[in-house]
């Protein structure tokens, strides 16, 4: 896979994709990552990419040409335009799925008010949220959704089996996890844990991954 980060601040990604799992899965060639400073394809001196909004209200908009100049500039056979939003579809599990089968994504990452709703309407494949919460910009939003997505490339993880592990990857969350020592401050890991027969060890877990929704999640059940 192909990504490409359009922001304002592209520098706030540089150490987290090229450490732990994403960098290792560049190294090996699984991916390829790109960040580009919208302000490089202003035609000011200013390199201002932003303005005050039609009909008033508070704080400033990304302009569309800015950023249809990017996305024309940076665009594949294959791209698929990602915006980052508050008000975007949620990310889940199956839609990371999904994304991690495309060829090459564009991340665009909103700032201020967001960006000029024609570019939403004319250039963005899709509207994407992490969540019912506003941050300063969409930049930390998009590295939530790289990583989200980038872990389902084959080849990625070291070991796929742990994916089946996910909390979410079949709608429930996932079990308790112990190790050394066996007893901490006089909580000692379950003895099932110890016992060494594989299938016990396997129902206590299915249990305590159905437990945990219903106490923690029972939303999930319900869908």
């Amino acid at each position: 896979m192909i990504i490409d980060l359009i922001s304002l601040f592209p520098e706030m990604l540089s150490g987290f994709m090229d450490a732990s799992i994403l960098g290792r899965a560049q190294k090996k060639q699984l991916l390829q990552y790109y960040s580009h400073n919208l302000r490089q394809w202003t035609s000011n001196k200013y390199q201002k990419v932003d303005d005050r909004p039609f009909g008033g209200g508070a704080g400033m908009v990304l302009q569309a040409e800015p950023i249809a100049k990017a996305i024309r500039a940076l665009k594949r056979a294959q791209t698929y335009v990602i915006y980052l939003c508050p008000d975007g579809v949620l990310l889940k599990t199956a839609l990371a799925q999904a994304l991690a089968q495309k060829e090459h994504l564009i991340f665009l990452s909103g700032h201020y008010e967001g960006v000029d709703q024609r570019i939403r309407d004319k250039y963005v494949d899709l509207e994407l949220s992490i969540g019912d919460y506003v941050l300063t910009n969409g930049t930390l939003a998009a590295a939530v959704a790289m990583d989200a997505i980038c872990r389902y490339i084959p080849g990625v993880l070291g070991n796929d089996f742990s994916l089946a592990q996910d909390s979410f990857w079949d709608g429930l969350l996932t079990f308790p996890q112990y190790t050394q020592p066996r007893i901490f401050e006089d909580m000692p890991v379950p003895e099932v844990l110890l016992s060494g027969n594989h299938q016990a060890i396997a129902q206590w877990r299915q249990q305590q991954r159905v437990e945990r929704t219903q106490k923690l999640r029972p939303d999930l059940l319900t869908r």
